[in-house]
């Protein structure tokens, strides 16, 4: 018979549902609780479509065609009843889609998903996987102030895990290689860009431009690359050598030009980078030191000037055995008060107006300047500025401001005078983008479109420092590279560029008590340098993990996130149809109690949104009848029989039921053995070798690391075929004895 779906004409046969037909004319449409192999259920709701004539909308997996059907299955009203219902799902769906580790790093990075490789042994692997997100792991992984770890759960027991220092583990594996790893190169896309500034913003813009097929050029108003990572790091924190090598691997690696020396708006301007690319990307950051306003500020010298200098003479002579000033709480003042204390001054004190533990300075930056001997002159401000002296208004905390923090007010009255041969501003940075003929911002930066990284003129964009007046930590400048590559990209194209914005499932109010069963494993120490050995020199003060102890450290990682994330329907469906839970609940969801006890599943009823398919493709197509639909009415669960463990209510460990799941409520063990959430980038099928049935399945890999086995598409696997991992890998699928769970 003829249907049309869509405006198009399609062939159907009698006795396809909606659904069927359009499936088998390529036609997709949602759904989370059917299969072909079971009796329709209809529970989930997500396959309505609008049929003409029918004022209501239909099932599509229970609605038969007929004769001239004209079916519409995408539009508006179909898809705010798909939303609404996802919405209802959701509502009673708890769980972690990823680890707060991952939602808290600002590029995006897997971060569960490489600590778990290098948990598992797969340094390389892990290595590939962030460089999926930063370009610079090496370098990231020895000045981020890591959100991450903030947000690790870890923390709630011994300590985080020490996620920074396994990014820096990983990437230094990497870069000991004689051939470092380098993504493979696309076909050229016959598009050129021009980057302009070469620091962590413009290299992530470039490499991912690169890696999307086009030319790049990286013009820079230096004489070598890196921005503040180069010029405003100290040698101590990020050794130049590591740095100039992960730049190289970029440049020279992907073919990347550099035009070094040149300043854009004098050198070279951008009309002409206009007229020669047929896109830019400004990311110039922000150099220029912002004043405090107070008298005499003009006899003090900027920070950023300052580490300029890096460990020169220079920088030497500005403080080598005077008494140092550096006003400024933040890394970058850090940074400053330790790099005088290296060139041999004689004193550094530190002025901030709130109190130590308010500095935004990163915790162990304030704790090793301590022990360098900086001296805290907190709850001060500068008044005035001499050129012996410095005099301090004596501060107190008072309400909370914008930022959450107690904001300092001045004790009327009370001033402290301070011997200083040097002052050194470490305040604020500001951008010199005057020059550029771009659309400022009321504090002098560049303006663009937070959503696509657009300018004001067509083809520019920006990111980094030195757009929308914010300052950002390197990573935040990597995420903006990042997101402007694809931007560029899509508007080389000729296509609009939305910019991510997933919803993603997330559990909070977590406690101690959530985790007081986990064994205690104290986070591991990194080598540091002696205070005694480090203070006159700029030796870097870590070592690197060995690769046991970053293998030790990765296990204590609490596997926070759904290994079925990259599988999950629900989630999928949530973003593509823009789901907001929210309208409908604000109250957190109850914590719910996973069952890990059977030998190769695990169950996490929490996730489960009541679509059924477990139960019946157990009773139906396997005939094992372990799992059942228990209560009524909201309190219904899916769940074993009679209530018992998985592993004793007649389950022949098939894991059919969690190949169905559409949402990780149930889940495979995996081949790795640490639990690790991987996208799969490798697929082999095969035919099992156990007996003489040769069932057809599926060897699920990430990189070489072999994640799970399944069946082919629609088809099933004995308990052996799928879960026997270890003797198929060691033995070339000759085998003798099984163990014993994989018996019987």
């Amino acid at each position: 018979m003829q249907i049309t779906i869509n405006n198009k004409q399609y062939e159907a046969a009698a006795g396809d549902t909606i659904l069927t037909a359009a499936r088998a004319n390529g036609v997709d449409i949602p759904t989370l609780c059917y299969d072909e192999r079971v009796e329709i259920y209809g529970s989930c709701g997500l396959c309505v479509v609008e049929v003409e004539g029918n004022p209501k909308l239909v099932k599509s997996c229970a609605t038969p065609v007929s004769e001239g059907m004209i079916v519409n299955t995408d539009t508006e009203r179909v898809r705010e009843s798909r939303r609404v219902n996802l919405e209802l799902l959701l509502s009673d769906h708890s769980g972690d889609c990823k680890g707060p580790c991952t939602l808290a790093c600002p590029a995006g990075t897997d971060v569960q998903g490489y600590v778990g490789l290098i948990a598992n042994g797969e340094t390389a692997e892990a290595l590939r996987l962030i460089k999926e997100k930063i370009p610079i792991p090496a370098a990231i992984g020895r000045v981020c102030p890591h959100p991450c770890e903030t947000d690790c759960r870890r923390g709630l027991l011994e300590g985080a895990v020490s996620i920074l220092h396994l990014k820096r583990f990983a990437a230094d594996s990497d870069l000991k290689l004689e051939t470092p790893y380098l993504p493979a190169l696309p076909t050229e896309s016959g598009k050129s860009v021009a980057v302009v500034g070469g620091g962590p913003y413009g290299l992530s813009a470039a490499y991912y431009l690169r890696l999307l097929g086009h030319s790049v050029t990286i013009f820079d108003s230096q004489a070598e690359l890196g921005g503040m990572l180069r010029y405003g790091i100290p040698e101590y924190r990020l050794p130049k050598a590591v740095l100039a090598k992960e730049i190289d691997n970029i440049t020279t690696g992907l073919g990347i030009s550099v035009k070094p020396n040149t300043y854009i708006g004098k050198d070279v301007s951008l009309d002409e980078l206009q007229r020669d690319f047929d896109a830019v990307a400004v990311g110039i950051g922000a150099w220029v030191s912002t004043g405090i306003g107070c008298k005499g500020e003009e006899l003090a010298c900027s920070g950023i000037s300052f580490l300029h200098g890096g460990d020169s003479e220079l920088a030497r002579d500005i403080v080598k055995g005077k008494t140092v000033t550096v006003i400024g709480g933040g890394n970058t003042a850090m940074d400053v008060c330790r790099t005088a204390v290296r060139h041999g001054a004689k004193a550094v004190y530190n002025v901030y107006r709130r109190t130590i533990d308010e500095m935004p300075a990163d915790r162990i930056e304030i704790d090793e300047a301590l022990e360098e001997g900086v001296i805290f002159k907190n709850l001060t401000n500068p008044a005035e500025i001499f050129h012996d002296s410095v005099k301090l208004q004596i501060m107190a905390l008072g309400e909370p401001d914008k930022s959450g923090r107690r904001a300092p007010v001045p004790v009327e009255g009370s001033f402290e005078t301070l011997q200083s041969d040097v002052v050194i501003l470490a305040t604020g940075q500001a951008v010199d983008s005057a020059l550029l003929g771009l659309d400022l911002t009321k504090k002098g930066g560049i303006a663009y479109n937070p959503d696509t990284h657009q300018t004001s003129v067509r083809g520019v964009f920006a990111g980094g420092d030195c757009g929308n007046d914010k300052i950002s930590i390197a990573i935040e400048a990597i995420a903006d590279g990042h997101a402007t590559a694809d931007s560029i990209h899509a508007f080389l194209n000729g296509d609009a560029y939305a910019k991510p914005n997933n919803y993603y499932v997330k559990r909070s109010g977590f406690t101690f008590e959530d985790f007081e069963e986990r064994d205690e494993i104290f986070r591991a120490a990194l080598p540091t340098l002696d205070v005694e050995v480090r203070k006159d020199n700029f030796d870097a003060i870590y070592e690197n993990f060995t690769a046991e102890t970053a293998k030790a450290e990765a296990e204590r990682c609490l596997e926070c996130g759904c290994t079925d994330i990259f599988e999950c329907k629900l989630i999928h469906l949530t973003n593509e149809y823009g789901a907001d839970p929210a309208r409908l609940i604000s109250e957190p969801k109850p914590k719910t109690s996973q069952e890990r006890a059977h030998p190769f599943i695990w169950r996490d009823p929490g996730k489960c949104v009541l679509c059924g398919l477990c139960v019946r493709t157990c009773e139906e197509f396997v005939g094992a009848g372990a799992l059942g639909l228990v209560g009524r009415g909201i309190d219904t669960v899916a769940a074993p029989s009679m209530e018992k463990p998985l592993a004793d209510s007649g389950c022949i460990a098939c894991g059919t039921c969690v190949t169905v799941c559409p949402t990780g409520a149930l889940q495979l063990k995996s081949a790795l053995a640490k639990e690790v959430p991987l996208e799969i980038d490798n697929v082999t099928e095969s035919v099992c070798q156990f007996c003489d049935v040769k069932c057809k399945i599926r060897y699920e890999k990430r990189g070489r690391a072999l994640v799970r086995i399944s069946p082919a598409e629609g088809g099933a696997l004995c308990k052996v075929g799928r879960f026997a991992y270890d003797e198929r890998m060691s033995k070339d699928m000759q085998y003798t004895e099984l163990p014993a769970a994989l018996k019987g």
